[in-house]
């Protein structure tokens, strides 16, 4: 199983230059302790949250100054990025990482992004779709056209090509029960969460997932990482006490990120309610058994590998501090708990 952590929030209380600096300490540690990638989100016009609005460039200076750990996005926003030149982009960072760059992309369930930049959020899933399609055919590095509904163009070629024969892996998001199976159809690698949903409820997705993966014709049975909040402490005590805090809160938090945009085109409104409800009644005692994976190495071995056995992973993208209330030094504490401890059991 791969390991790998996820970077979005800004932790409360720091400015933005030494928000980027604890994200260049996390990469460098997890390329010194054998982490195997790490998920950059994109997160626009939200300053108060993540200062992340070039995954990009991000990956980028990790990949410079790094030799081994891969990076990824997590996710990129198809629908807010001109798929020509983000095609472009892909393949020049895939050439200067030397292939150590997965590309995680996704929609997202929030309307910022959107508002900000005049894109109708309605049009989000044909927009995905359809610039993905772009994508895909640019890293042939032939000269094409298309005409879609958003999209017009006659004889590009997109440069460079892919750094190897096959073009960088591509991995989409799935929160939504129509999502999952076609993905699957798509023959791509999945990221899931259980933010919205239950593990039960994630677990009866995934098998709607494998068999449409099954039924069109793929090898294997699919590839799913889980993006989990994950804390590591000295003792299962600790664990359980030092992030109550920033776990509440992130929760809370997501509670209110859910149930915001309702009302929008384009925004399934009994699930978001429904979602927002269940987030906004759990208890800490649920938070622990049903959302997240806290506790001193031996405690988190069993939990990943229950996880692992149930829905089948083939990696996590660990959310060391969801909420940005933890101190960095117990961020990077789980990091190294987690690699040097953990790890080595899936391995």
């Amino acid at each position: 199983m791969d390991f790998g952590i996820f970077l979005e929030q800004t932790r409360r209380g720091v400015d933005q230059p030494e928000a980027f600096r604890e994200m260049f300490a996390m990469a460098e540690a997890g390329e010194a302790w054998g982490l195997d990638i790490v998920w950059l989100a994109e997160m626009l016009f939200n300053p108060a949250r993540s200062v992340l609005s070039g995954p990009l460039l991000m990956s980028s200076w990790i990949a410079s100054r790094t030799k081994r750990i891969r990076t990824g996005t997590a996710v990129q926003l198809l629908p807010l990025n001109h798929p020509l030149r983000l095609a472009g982009e892909v393949t020049t960072l895939d050439h200067l990482s030397q292939g150590r760059f997965d590309f995680g992309i996704g929609r997202s369930g929030g309307t910022r992004g959107y508002d900000a930049l005049g894109v109708p959020y309605a049009e989000s899933q044909e927009r995905f779709f359809e610039a993905l399609d772009i994508i895909v055919k640019a890293w042939k590095g032939e000269p094409f056209s298309y005409e879609g509904k958003f999209y017009r163009f006659e004889n590009v070629t997109v440069a460079p090509r892919p750094y190897r024969s096959s073009p960088p892996p591509l991995r989409m998001a799935a929160t939504t029960p129509d999502t999952f199976p076609r993905v699957a159809r798509l023959g791509l690698p999945i990221f899931v969460g259980l933010r919205g949903m239950s593990i039960p409820e994630l677990s009866g997705h995934l098998k709607i997932y494998r068999a449409a993966w099954r039924d069109a014709g793929h090898p294997g049975d699919g590839d799913v990482c889980l993006r989990i909040p994950l804390y590591a402490a000295p003792t299962a005590e600790a664990a359980i006490e030092e992030p109550k805090e920033t776990i509440t809160f992130y929760f809370r938090r997501q509670a209110e990120l859910t149930v915001a945009p309702v009302g929008r085109a384009g925004i399934p409104t009994d699930l978001r309610r429904s979602q927002a409800q269940r987030l906004q009644g759990l208890t800490y005692d649920e938070i622990l058994s049903t959302k997240v994976a806290f506790g001193a190495a031996p405690q988190l071995i069993d939990r990943l590998g229950e996880l692992k056995q149930e829905l089948g992973l083939s990696g996590i993208a660990a959310e060391l501090n969801p909420g940005g209330l933890l101190p960095f030094e117990r961020e990077l504490r789980s990091l190294e708990i987690m690699t040097q401890q953990v790890m080595p059991a899936f391995k």
